[in-house]
């Protein structure tokens, strides 16, 4: 299938890589052309100008943003609207808020344009791993667009399905049609609270360990936990294995008092919006909105706990601490 990206940052370049392996044709542009060249080299179709994407492509187009969510996006669509026709479809991958889609499909509607949200989860290791994605839009673009979603998908690997599920569906593939515009932001923007969640969850766990340590403690309960050990030890077997947890694994084998990282913790917006929606449906979500709350926070002071969140967030996302830049 034929696709232009437009935004070859940290995913949205690896995401045009996995394309082209998977025997996509990929129409290529960023404003640093450097990174439209190294996608030349793998086999991408390069583009010096947005016109020049929609030129190069066949009708109906499909043509995917990712980019940082907000104005550069806003910007973005609303320039490849003027240039694009009916029965094409711009599609938005970055972390929009859904009321943002809801609009944006509304006004491209009006031109006969279709508008697609995917919610890409999968950070720097999605080339590899594959990307989850959550699809929200009319039933048609998001047919059309199946070829381009189940090359990005993991595929079902060694993932059994769900023990009482009938087989079969996109979502074992990973990736899923959640709905109209706007339920894939919705689903990706409540995936990004959770994550907030099981990041704090874990931050805490090996702050508690460190600490074990603790002069304050009577010196018969004092230990001297091997934190990278521990997390290689509950990665096996335990019933609080995840990716996360191997990918604070990596880092605490990498860096084992995590010396590196300030604490400094960035929220990317989501976890906001997660806890706005909660508000709005009258939904509590105590560990949520706490786990928010600790990342502003971690801008004043930080804690063992606030370097092991910078860690995984580094890790899976590749976010460099602003300090550090």
């Amino acid at each position: 299938m034929e696709l232009g990206m437009v935004g070859l940052g940290r995913m949205g370049g690896n995401m045009a890589r996995r394309l082209v392996r998977g025997g996509h044709s990929v129409v290529v542009w960023n404003r640093d052309y450097s990174k439209v060249e190294e996608l030349t080299q793998v086999g991408a179709r390069g583009a010096k100008s947005l016109a020049e994407v929609v030129k190069s492509l066949a009708k109906p187009r499909h043509i995917w943003v990712m980019l940082p969510s907000g104005e550069v996006t806003e910007n973005t669509i609303q320039e490849l609207a003027q240039l694009c026709e009916p029965g094409d479809t711009l599609i938005d991958g970055g972390n929009s808020y859904f009321k943002d889609d809801v609009r944006r499909a509304k006004t491209l509607k009006e031109r006969g344009i279709f508008y697609v949200d995917v919610g890409t989860s999968g950070g720097v290791w999605g080339l590899e791993r594959g990307y989850c994605l959550m699809a929200g839009g009319e039933k048609e673009p998001v047919q059309r667009l199946d070829p381009i979603l189940r090359t990005l998908a993991p595929g079902r690997g060694e993932v059994e399905p769900t023990t009482g599920r009938a087989p079969g569906g996109s979502a074992e593939e990973g990736y899923l049609h959640c709905g109209p515009v706007g339920a894939g932001h919705f689903v990706k923007m409540v995936h990004n609270g959770i994550e907030y969640g099981l990041m704090q969850a874990y931050a805490e766990g090996f702050d508690i360990l460190k600490s074990a340590v603790s002069e304050a403690l009577p010196k018969d309960q004092r230990y001297d936990i091997p934190l990278a050990e521990v997390a290689e030890l509950w990665r096996r077997g335990s019933v609080v294995g995840s990716w996360l947890l191997d990918l604070s694994a990596i880092a605490l084998t990498q860096d084992p008092k995590l010396a590196r990282y300030t604490g400094f913790v960035q929220d990317s917006g989501e976890g906001r919006w997660t806890i706005q929606a909660a508000i709005e449906e009258s939904v509590p979500a105590d560990v949520l909105t706490a786990a928010l709350f600790v990342r502003f926070r971690s801008r004043q002071q930080h804690t063992f706990a606030e370097k092991c969140l910078s860690a995984m967030r580094e890790q899976f996302g590749g976010h460099v601490e602003p300090a550090r830049k």
